[in-house]
């Protein structure tokens, strides 16, 4: 058998999936290890020992190998993708030195000194002084500075989980461009470390020697090592070829290479992503991520507690669905797309606004969620249906303001993560953008767009336009319902977009007031 076979390695936030992929992009094989996201040492804190993280990986990969029909020389090369901004300091052994701080972290660092010189008058003429401060006192490297001292002077290096798991399997401290999606020193724009004379030197205490060396998305990382190998059951002196970050790897595995057609992600955090050529920031000082095309850009709009919300619903609201799922064996998403069926467009008015976490991208630091227009009609179906079509009005206005900064019309959109298998959510989707709607033809988009650079990056499809015609393919596409969406249209226009202008005074208040969220 000639190897050209694809395996990818997905490690979310809950779980490790080890994918093997053909070249038509037809999933083969299925591993899955669930893991613990995170532990809590401190409220608002988000920890993990960084073992977990491999060992899921490790226990992934066997799993995977005593598969009927999997083998293992068939396997032409590897590529990892990882959930962004987890951060792991080592030693000079390559020893953690604390557990990992997971990207839903929120501890933050008061009281920093901030961005001087011409960097700080600048931002000071620009109005950002209060941006650029934010974005300090989220910084993880300014805390471990700040309160760890002991953990920050014996820091070798400071990996973001991509890089931590790369040094695993092959010994060498690199990572991917596609991969850097932090609080560092990386420049966005020409997607590289920062120059000496770039003002994020000045906003985080990081050295440039701590950071590993960077390759682009299809370059080679490095071979699978003899101890990796002995771990994972991958052989040994296999390429690890760079891919990029989960959600870049979707984004190109959804098939959205072009600015016309955006991915839309139902995951914990709710993303818009098109990908462009050109470097453009849709909301000031927060830049376009790189995408798993190398020198493209992702322009993406997150909602950070997005399809969260519906978990929440689910243990807070949603025991009967859960429960009735169990007895008949059935998915409960089915049961929940019953609720949302039960009610109509536009749930009578009840409107809900998805900023149900502090946060700087969408829209501001004060905003917390909000919920208007209840009414003695309004059961819980309308509250859960409310909760679905406020998430799609969040992306929406991301796409428009995508739309605006890049002059380019989004036309259809494309629905990846676990929240797009309910289909009353994904049409409901298409009703509010009134735009098709569709499915990638695998549930594992991430995994399949980081095969997809391994693919290109080992030659066995010539470039990225060949892997997505070859690879990619939708399974199903809703299209917009026009009564539905002129409803919508209005809703949206007339009530949505005006919801946070009118009520950004009282989410200050209420910060002021009560101290949360913290707005120092």
């Amino acid at each position: 058998m000639s190897a050209e076979q694809l395996l990818a390695i997905d490690h979310g936030t809950q779980s490790v999936r080890a994918l093997i992929f053909d070249l038509r992009g037809n999933l083969l094989a299925k591993s899955q290890v669930p893991i613990e996201p995170y532990y809590s040492a401190e409220p608002g804190w988000a920890e993990q020992d960084p073992k977990v993280f491999w060992n899921a990986l490790c226990e992934a990969c066997q799993k995977l190998w005593v598969m009927p029909g999997v083998d293992k020389s068939a396997i032409a090369g590897v590529a990892l993708t990882t959930q962004r901004s987890t951060i792991i300091n080592v030693d000079a052994h390559g020893q953690p030195l604390r557990p990992a701080i997971v990207w839903l972290d929120q501890r933050r660092t008061p009281g920093l000194k901030p961005v001087s010189g011409l960097w700080g008058f600048l931002f000071k003429l620009a109005g950002m002084t209060g941006t650029v401060a934010y974005l300090q006192s989220e910084a993880e490297a300014n805390w471990l500075h700040t309160y760890q001292k002991d953990v920050w002077d014996k820091t070798h290096k400071y990996l973001l989980l991509s890089g931590y798991l790369t040094y695993l399997l092959t010994g060498a401290y690199v990572d991917s461009v596609g991969s850097q999606a932090a609080y560092i020193p990386f420049d966005y724009k020409n997607q590289r470390w920062s120059a000496k004379s770039d003002w994020k030197w000045q906003a985080v205490p990081i050295r440039p020697e701590t950071l590993p060396e960077l390759v682009r998305p299809t370059e080679l990382l490095g071979q699978i090592s003899a101890s990796a190998s002995a771990a994972t059951g991958i052989p040994e002196g296999l390429p690890l070829i760079a891919a990029a970050a989960d959600k870049a790897c979707e984004v190109i595995g959804a098939g959205c290479i072009e600015p016309s057609t955006a991915c839309l992600s139902f995951g914990t955090t709710a993303t818009i992503n098109t990908t462009h050529k050109n470097y453009l920031e849709v909301i000031p000082l927060i830049p376009p991520y790189p995408a798993a095309i190398p020198g493209m850009y992702s322009l993406e709009v997150q909602i950070y507690r997005g399809y969260w919300m519906v978990s929440w619903f689910k243990r807070e609201f949603g025991m009967s669905e859960e429960r009735l799922a169990r007895e008949r064996g059935v998915n409960a998403e089915d049961l929940f797309d019953d609720l949302i069926n039960s009610v109509p467009a536009g749930s009578f008015g009840l409107m809900l606004q998805p900023y149900w976490s502090p946060g700087l991208k969408q829209p501001g630091p004060e905003a917390k969620g909000a919920i208007v227009g209840f009414g003695d009609v309004h059961t819980r179906p309308y509250l859960y249906r409310a909760i679905i079509e406020g998430l799609a009005y969040a992306l929406r206005e991301g796409g428009d303001r995508t739309n605006h900064r890049s002059r380019e019309k989004i036309e259809s959109i494309r629905v990846a993560g676990g929240g797009s298998a309910s289909t009353a959510a994904v049409q409901l989707t298409a009703d509010i953008f009134g735009l098709p709607a569709s499915r990638p033809h695998v549930v594992e988009a991430s995994g399949l767009g980081a095969a997809m650079d391994l693919a290109v990056g080992l030659k066995l499809h010539p470039d990225f336009e060949t892997a997505v015609r070859e690879m990619t393919r939708v399974s199903e596409t809703f299209e917009p319902n026009p009564e539905n969406h002129k409803l919508y249209d209005e809703l949206y226009k007339r009530v949505y977009l005006k919801m946070y202008k009118r009520l950004q005074p009282l989410y200050e208040e209420l910060a002021e007031i009560t101290g949360y969220p913290p707005l120092d």
